[in-house]
């Protein structure tokens, strides 16, 4: 500030004394402009990031442990979507307002802008006490917001960079770590957190390298449908197969689907490869037909993404048009999970699809909400039970009497039931012996190219195959 006189009785005086204050609070706002943000009234990421350098160019015992905690909103794109702009910018406030009041008391709390908040802790005594701050985190953010008449739910997902103030002193890089954390915390679900670690980076290169790779996988080839099939377990004929996306990577071979599919659905490329794979199974089912084998339900997995795409039930029209499938033959496989987060959307896409005259299975059944209340509601027709229930059903009760009350179900709602990896004869006899009506699993067959099943469906008869099933319940 210029050294400007603020004492006199005349006109001048007092205007350049008025001058004087004037620029004093310009300079204020400018301050407040560049170093807080107007919506939250927190600090942002440029006042963190000097808030950092002070604190640790001042601290004495370099060897004190500091911890930064990045902390995003869990599917915020999507809660912004179904919110008003004026019932959003509550939102963030409210959240805003929960973290300054009732957890961060002692440290510093910043806006990263979207659905993004630092928390700076100096002086951490031990991993533990960040745990417990994480733990307050997501318990302050558990209870719901109710705005203009709407309740809404939030979860976060945290990262955290715990280093001494001494190895902390690259900020940038420091920041960029506690984001390489966050988003691994992401991958692993909603409400997650994840400490960094150099494990961290390295897998994060490999998921970018596997990213750029995929958004090519496309178009040069790469994608492949593999078939499993699905056997009645009371005749022991094969009455249908599920399509499965592969990727012969040029340089990694099989890359395995736990691997790129969460990525693919996290980066939204899961869309026109799920069109891929359902136009790609539908022409092979008619392909099979037009060769005289006998017709088989062709089973095809649908993502939450692909599922909440507004042209979902007019795309899988127009690929059954095109492919000239007959939708008697053809299933759509759903997962109970995604269907809740809009019950009354889903209900009506789901209809919309059973007008095509189509299936619907309901695919990890058990793992999720398994409620008779939305169960009734929604137009499905098949219930598949997921595998770690088969896995566990000899020697866990609890999923002994989850399986049994799944068939017990799906009898007493006259729909169709599928149980997923079964591997032993053991495991068949009990889910023939409980009136399970199809399997599926490594006992029978590994997922196969299509050539390679049409070989399999050749060569074995039907006592080679299945053996067991000849056995009597």
């Amino acid at each position: 500030m210029p050294s400007l006189p603020t004492r006199f009785t005349d006109e001048v005086g007092t205007l350049m004394a008025d001058t004087s204050q004037t620029l004093h609070q310009l300079d204020e706002l400018m301050y407040c402009n560049s170093h807080y943000d107007h919506l939250t009234g927190l600090p942002n990421q440029t006042l963190l990031v000097n808030r950092l350098r002070e604190t640790l160019s001042l601290q004495a015992d370099q060897q004190r442990s500091m911890a930064v905690l990045l902390l995003s909103i869990d599917d915020f794109t999507d809660i912004s979507h179904g919110l008003e702009p004026e019932t959003l910018r509550l939102l963030l406030r409210g959240i805003s307002q929960r973290l300054s009041k009732d957890v961060v008391q002692d440290g510093f709390l910043a806006y990263m802008g979207k659905d993004e908040f630092a928390i700076a802790r100096f002086d951490v005594t031990s991993p533990e006490s960040v745990v417990q701050l994480i733990q307050s985190l997501r318990t302050v953010l558990a209870m719901p917001f109710s705005l203009e008449g709407q309740t809404i739910h939030v979860t976060p997902s945290i990262g955290v960079i715990l280093q001494t103030c001494q190895e902390a002193q690259d900020i940038d890089q420091l920041l960029q770590q506690a984001h390489m954390a966050m988003h691994q915390a992401k991958q692993r679900g909603r409400g997650q957190y994840q400490f960094y670690s150099p494990e961290t980076t390295a897998q994060l290169q490999n998921r970018l390298v596997l990213e750029n790779d995929l958004h090519k996988a496309l178009e040069r080839d790469e994608l492949r449908v593999y078939y499993q099939p699905l056997i009645d377990l009371q005749t022991g004929q094969v009455i249908a197969v599920e399509a499965l996306l592969r990727w012969q990577h040029p340089s990694r071979g099989l890359v395995s689907p736990a691997e790129f599919i969460p990525i693919a659905e996290a980066n939204g490329l899961i869309v026109p490869i799920g069109e891929w794979v359902l136009r790609t199974a539908c022409a092979q089912s008619r392909d099979w037909q037009l060769a005289g084998s006998p017709p088989l339900r062709m089973s095809v997995n649908l993502s939450a993404c692909q599922f909440s795409q507004p042209n979902l039930v007019e795309t899988v029209a127009q690929i059954m048009a095109d492919t000239e499938m007959d939708p008697t033959y053809l299933e759509l496989e759903v997962t109970e999970s995604f269907l809740m987060e809009d019950m009354q959307r889903s209900v009506q896409t789901l209809q919309k699809l059973r007008s095509l005259g189509l299936a619907i299975a309901l695919d990890d059944f058990g793992t999720g909400y398994s409620s008779l209340n939305y169960l009734s509601r929604f137009p499905v027709t098949m219930l598949k039970i997921d595998r770690s229930f088969v896995n566990d059903m000899r020697v866990n009760p609890e999923s002994a009497a989850i399986t049994d009350a799944i068939i017990a179900l799906a009898k007493s709602l006259h729909l169709s039931i599928t149980a997923e990896g079964i591997e032993d004869q053991e495991q068949l006899a009990y889910l023939k012996e409980r009136g399970c009506e199809e399997g599926q699993g490594f006992y029978f067959s590994r997922p196969l190219p299509a050539a390679a099943l049409e070989a399999w469906l050749q060569t074995k008869t039907l006592a080679q195959q299945l053996p067991s099933l000849a056995m009597t319940r």
